[in-house]
């Protein structure tokens, strides 16, 4: 998974593998950043997309799991309120975590996860703040072979796609459907 090519718009780095869910884990996260504005230092957190991305081993899983390893990945980005208003977008959004894994040739079985849009209104204090939506990614996955740069790389592409970056090698993005990069985003 270190060997991975991590899209240069995000800052990534290797943080705590969480304890007890594998006796063997690596994890990351990533930030999104654009123009001047870069991911809070250390935190991986920005107000355009971040993520996280845990690779597991345990032999003793196997049958749950199909196979001793198994990749578990996070991805949210904020959303333009149009677009968060979309009955489809959580059906699109997965479709990119698949789209992103098959570009990438990142051989796969048992996913799972979900896709969840979050639509906010402020009320009280926060009442002048624009109304916000924001897209989110839970999934898990086992990967097949022994190369696990291509689920990498896939994660990498989704968390750009979710920003509304545009695709890279054959996976469809966002930009199509969001406007201006301008807009009242927390930025």
């Amino acid at each position: 998974m270190r060997a991975a090519r991590f899209r240069s718009e995000l800052h990534v780095r290797e943080i705590p593998a969480p304890e007890r869910i594998a006796p063997r884990s690596v994890a990351f996260s990533a930030g999104v950043a654009q123009g001047k504005v870069h991911p809070v230092e250390g935190s991986g957190d920005s107000p355009f997309g971040a993520g996280r991305l845990v690779l597991m081993h345990d032999p003793a899983s196997s049958s749950d799991w199909g196979g001793p390893f198994r990749i578990v990945c996070f991805a949210q980005a904020p959303l333009e309120m149009e677009i968060g208003v979309d009955p489809f977008i959580a059906d699109v959004a997965w479709s990119w975590l698949i789209d992103a894994l098959h570009s990438r040739a990142a051989l796969y079985t048992f996913a799972s996860g979900t896709a969840t849009k979050t639509l906010s209104t402020g009320f009280g204090t926060l009442e002048e703040q624009d109304d916000t939506a924001q897209i989110e990614i839970r999934a898990s996955w086992t990967p097949l072979g022994d190369d696990f740069s291509p689920h990498g790389e896939a994660w990498s592409e989704l968390l750009c796609l979710l920003a509304g970056l545009p695709q890279q090698e054959g996976v469809t993005s966002l930009r199509g459907h969001r406007g201006s990069r301008g807009s009242s985003r927390g930025a």
